[in-house]
């Protein structure tokens, strides 16, 4: 599985609502790629810090797709606005994992 952390810079003020509307509406896009396994918005604990995301894929190659499609440059260009600053991606290969059963 490939594993991609964005690290999103300050929103601008008063967007934080819109951010979190493009988020999802955003997944909604993206889940349809192939490869496509998740994708969440995290929150900082305690009101400090900004906003990440863990994006999952089959692969690196699945992701990449997706991320240089037309699609997800439509996608960034209703985001960039609300954003004060670019998102810093971490890119990850998962070696080992568990997931409890519920």
């Amino acid at each position: 599985m490939f594993v991609n952390i964005v690290e999103f810079p300050p929103i601008k003020k008063g967007k934080d609502g819109d951010f979190r509307k493009w988020f999802e509406w955003s997944n909604s896009v993206y889940e349809n790629f192939d490869g496509f396994i998740s994708r969440r918005l995290l929150k900082p604990t305690k009101g400090k810090g900004n906003y990440a995301a863990i994006v999952e894929h089959d692969t690196e190659e699945t992701f990449m797709a997706m991320h240089l499609s037309e699609v997800r440059q439509k996608a960034w260009n209703k985001v960039e606005p609300l954003l004060d600053g670019a998102p810093t991606p971490h890119f990850y290969d998962v070696i080992i994992t568990t997931e409890k059963k519920r």
